[in-house]
């Protein structure tokens, strides 16, 4: 009885730390005021005068938008077409 209430515990216990690490992930789909949207994989603070709104990942544009997907590795924000890092 001993041993099933000890796997039991450790079975919780590590349930539990899986869903610490998932729920630490955050992951965002950003758009610019030109429609260009991507994903970013951390919580950025960007400035106001960067003109983006920061969407949940499962956020999808609805028909009629006008969007598209510009995939960028980095830190940065796309504007006018080009990358721009910081």
């Amino acid at each position: 009885m001993k041993l099933l209430a000890t796997i039991s515990f450790s079975a919780l216990l590590g349930a539990w730390g899986v869903g610490l690490s998932t729920s630490a992930a955050s992951a965002r789909v950003v758009c610019n005021a030109e429609g260009d949207c991507w994903h970013t994989h951390s919580d950025y603070d960007y400035r106001p005068e960067f003109g983006l709104t920061v969407h949940p990942d499962n956020w999808k544009w609805k028909e009629g938008e006008r969007h598209a997907w510009r995939e960028h590795d980095g830190r940065g924000y796309w504007k006018g077409g080009s990358w721009v890092e910081f």
